[in-house]
Formats: C-alpha cells, structure tokens, sequence
C-alpha cells in the first residue's frame, strides 16, 4: 500500500531491524547459555553499520572515477538498503579464561538489555506510526 513512500521505507527498516534485534536476542542467550562451556567463541549480530552505508551511499555525490581494470572497485557504486542481511559473527581473537572461552556474562547481560530496551523503543515508535496512520485515515473518512 505504502510502495516506495518514506513511510513504506520507514516500516520496512524497522520491520527488518526488529528482525535483527530478536536474532541477536537468540544469539546473546546462546553465547550466556554456553558461558561455561570450553573453547567456546562468543557471537555477535552485526547490521547497522552495513545499513547506514547503504543508505549514505543514497545520497552520497558521486565523485567522477576511471576505472582502468575491471577488478578495481567501483568508488561510486550505490547499495540497496532492501539488499542488507543481517550477520552473525565468530569473535574468535580474545579468551577470557584459560580453557579459551572468552563469554563475558557482564557484558552478555549489558547487551541483553540494550537489545531488549531497543526492541521495546521500536516497538512503541511502530506502534505511534500506526496510531497515527489510523487518526488520519479516521479523520478523512
């Protein structure tokens, strides 16, 4: 209903970054569930700095580049924000402990409650959009 619209572009972000926010709820009670399991390697979610790069690359100027080799990068190459997937990464350069497992439950928990406190604020801000959305379609009717 919404296409291309900035509304339409604005669900749709936080539709996927909900997505991301409970995969990384999954995997920070994976990482505390093995917080005592040797040679365990805690993961990680990452997707917002490769979403803000696509959108940059939006509105970013082009800069005029010759490319001598089809191998080279292409510098002004725009990126589809609806192309970003989310990760999950292995952190494997650090250990904590000496049976290599390197689970910080600290900062597992930390992180279970930023994740929880964004996906709530998410939430409610889709919540209000809709709200919204409803009061002026009421109002026009």
């Amino acid at each position: 209903m919404f296409g291309n619209s900035l509304f339409g572009k604005s669900l749709d972000i936080q539709q996927r970054i909900l997505g991301v926010d409970s995969l990384r709820k999954e995997v920070i009670a994976d990482n505390i569930a093995n917080v005592d399991t040797p040679q365990f390697k805690r993961k990680m979610v990452s997707f917002e700095s490769e979403l803000n790069r696509a959108l940059d690359s939006e509105t970013a100027e082009s800069v005029p580049t010759n490319r001598t080799e089809s191998r080279h990068f292409d510098f002004n190459e725009r990126k589809d924000w609806r192309g970003v997937q989310s990760r999950i990464q292995v952190e494997y350069d650090t250990n904590y402990r000496n049976d290599k497992n390197n689970v910080d439950i600290e900062k597992e928990m930390g992180d279970e409650v930023k994740n929880t406190l964004h996906y709530q604020a998410l939430t409610q801000a889709i919540s209000g959009s809709f709200r919204r959305l409803r009061s002026v379609f009421s109002q026009a009717a």
